[in-house]
């Protein structure tokens, strides 16, 4: 089979992915560090009151989640690192057809093209691979 993109594409999303990693990366860092800094302030003040204690939770949660959807994003760009270096970059992972330029330069890390995207989140399948 061809590979659907140029030279150039290919380069250019090499380079998106790379940088999307990084970005990645250290946005886990600085959301590890804060909810760091959050669980040290709670236990610097042991007193408080109930509502402050439901805040707290509450951004702990959040802070929790952002993290976990960091790594997932992380993963699915460490699979797209690995699917570009192995030649199936850019193939969609369920029809096995082309996923276009566009939107692999929208979202680099794409595990799947728009039609099979759509129909996996319809189905209430996984949760986006981005």
């Amino acid at each position: 089979m061809t590979d659907p993109l140029t030279t150039e594409q290919r380069e250019t999303l090499r380079r998106a992915l790379e940088t999307e990693s990084e970005d990645l990366r250290e946005a886990i860092r600085s959301e590890v560090l804060a909810a760091d800094l959050h669980r040290a302030e709670d236990l610097a003040d042991q007193v408080r009151d109930p509502g402050d204690e439901s805040v707290v939770d509450l951004l702990a949660d959040i802070e929790y989640a952002d993290i976990d959807r960091h790594v997932q994003q992380l993963r699915a760009n460490e699979a797209a690192q690995r699917a570009w270096h192995q030649g199936g970059y850019g193939i969609c992972v369920d029809c096995g057809e082309p996923i276009p330029f566009e939107r692999l330069e929208a979202y680099p890390s794409a595990a799947r093209c728009l039609t099979c995207q759509a129909a996996t989140e319809k189905a209430g399948g996984p949760p986006p691979r981005l």
